[in-house]
C-alpha cells in the first residue's frame, strides 16, 4: 500500500512538473489570450519551438496573472494598468490588449492617448512603428508605467504567507509551560542562527539588536520568494527574486542602512584615509566606487543565481516540445526533479549569503578603530 502511494505521489509531481511548469504555463497563458495556440501552430507549421522565448516570457513581469491549478482550473487575471502620460493619469484594464504583446493591437484610453504592449512594456502607439526594434529604456517613447503587474500581486501574496507564518509562530510562545511546535519549531532555530551566527558577529552584541527585524525580514522574504517560485502552479511559480528590480530594490535597503549608520572612522576611511595625502585622489574615487559595489554584488549574486536556476528548469521542460517526442519526458523529468533538490538548496544559501553580506556591510560602517584592534588582540 505504501510502494503504491509513493508509486501515485511521484506520477503525479511528474505530471505537475511537464504539464505545469512555468514556461509551459506561460506558453498556454498566452494561447489562452489570444485564442490560438504558439506551441500547436508551431507543431502544424513545423516550426520549432523558441526555448528562449519562452523563458524570457516567464522570467520577465506581466500585466496578467495566471491562477492555475492542474486538470481543475485555468484562467487569466487582467490586472489594472496604471499610466502617467502627457495628458495625466489613464487606467484601464489589460484585458483590452486581447493577449497581444506585439505591438499589433492599439489601446485608446479616455484622454485620447493610443498604446501598444511591446514583451510587456507599453510605448506610444504614435511614437513605435509597427516591426521597430525598441527598448525599454526609450522613455521618450513610453509613459510612465505604475500598474499592478503579476510581481507587485506576488509580492503581495509572500507578504501575506509571511504574517500567516508570524502570527501562528508568535501564538506558539504564549503559553510559556509548552514547547514550541509545527511553525514555531521550524521558524525558531532560524531566528537563533540569523541572531547568533549572523547578526551578533557581524554588528556586535551591543548594536545588533535594532537590525534584527531587517535581517530577518530580508532573510524570510528571499527564503520565501525563492522557495514559492519552486512550485510550479498558481498561486506560486513566481519569478520574484529572479527579477533584477526586486533585487535592485532589497540591495538598496542594505545601502541606505549602511549609509546612515555610517560612523565618522567610516566616512574617514572614504574621505580622508590614513595614507600619504599624495594617493587621496586616486584612493577616494575607489573608496566612493565601493560604497556602491557591494549593494551592486548584492543585487547581482541573488538576481543571477536565481534566474539560473528558472532557466535551466524551463529549458530542460521545452527539451520535449523542442525534440518532437515524448520519449524525453521521462529524462527531462528526472533531471528537473534533480535540479528542484538543487534549487531547495539554493535558495536558503541565497537567502542566507544575502543576509549575512547585509549584516557585514552593517558592521564595517558602524566598527570602531578600537573594537577591531581589541579583536586582532583576541586572535
Amino acid at each position: 500500500m505504501r510502494k503504491a502511494l509513493l508509486r501515485a505521489a511521484f506520477r503525479i509531481f511528474v505530471g505537475l512538473l511537464l504539464l505545469s511548469g512555468p514556461g509551459i504555463r506561460a506558453q498556454e497563458s498566452h494561447a489562452e489570450q489570444t485564442g490560438t495556440g504558439e506551441a500547436a501552430a508551431h507543431k502544424q507549421h513545423g516550426q520549432e519551438i523558441d526555448a528562449g522565448e519562452i523563458v524570457a516570457h516567464h522570467t520577465s513581469d506581466s500585466h496578467d496573472y495566471v491562477v492555475e491549478i492542474p486538470f481543475l482550473l485555468h484562467k487569466t487575471i487582467h490586472l489594472p494598468v496604471i499610466l502617467w502620460t502627457d495628458k495625466g493619469l489613464s487606467i484601464f484594464s489589460s484585458a483590452r490588449f486581447k493577449g497581444d504583446n506585439e505591438g499589433k493591437v492599439v489601446v485608446t484610453d479616455d484622454k485620447g492617448n493610443r498604446f501598444v504592449r511591446i514583451h510587456e512594456v507599453i510605448y506610444y502607439a504614435d511614437k513605435v512603428k509597427p516591426g521597430e526594434e525598441v527598448s525599454a529604456l526609450d522613455f521618450d517613447k513610453r509613459p510612465l508605467d505604475f500598474s499592478f503587474t503579476r510581481n507587485a500581486l506576488a509580492i503581495l501574496f509572500v507578504f501575506s504567507l509571511l504574517l500567516i507564518v508570524m502570527y501562528y509562530t508568535v501564538r506558539a510562545y504564549r503559553n510559556p509551560k509548552k514547547l514550541p511546535k509545527g511553525i514555531a519549531g521550524f521558524i525558531e532555530p532560524i531566528v537563533l542562527f540569523i541572531r547568533d551566527d549572523v547578526a551578533i558577529p557581524n554588528i556586535g552584541k551591543d548594536k545588533y539588536e535594532r537590525f534584527m527585524p531587517y535581517l530577518l525580514t530580508v532573510f524570510f522574504f528571499i527564503l520565501f520568494s525563492n522557495l514559492i517560485g519552486l512550485i510550479p502552479f498558481a498561486p506560486f511559480g513566481h519569478n520574484l527574486t529572479g527579477n533584477i528590480l526586486i533585487t535592485f530594490v532589497l540591495a538598496i535597503f542594505t545601502f541606505i542602512l549602511t549609509t546612515i549608520n555610517g560612523n565618522k572612522h567610516y566616512w574617514k576611511e572614504i574621505f580622508a584615509p590614513d595614507i600619504p595625502k599624495a594617493l587621496w585622489p586616486i584612493m577616494i574615487p575607489i573608496e566612493i566606487l565601493s560604497m556602491f559595489t557591494k549593494p551592486f554584488a548584492l543585487m547581482v549574486r541573488l538576481f543571477a543565481n536565481i534566474l539560473a536556476g528558472h532557466t535551466i528548469m524551463i529549458s530542460l521542460v521545452a527539451l520535449i516540445f523542442i525534440m518532437g517526442t515524448v520519449y524525453v519526458s521521462p529524462v527531462s523529468g528526472l533531471f528537473v526533479i534533480f535540479m528542484s533538490l538543487i534549487e531547495i538548496m539554493v535558495a536558503f544559501i541565497q537567502a542566507y549569503i544575502f543576509t549575512v553580506l547585509s549584516a557585514l556591510f552593517i558592521g564595517l560602517a558602524m566598527h570602531e578603530p578600537e573594537e577591531h584592534h581589541a579583536h586582532e588582540t583576541a586572535h
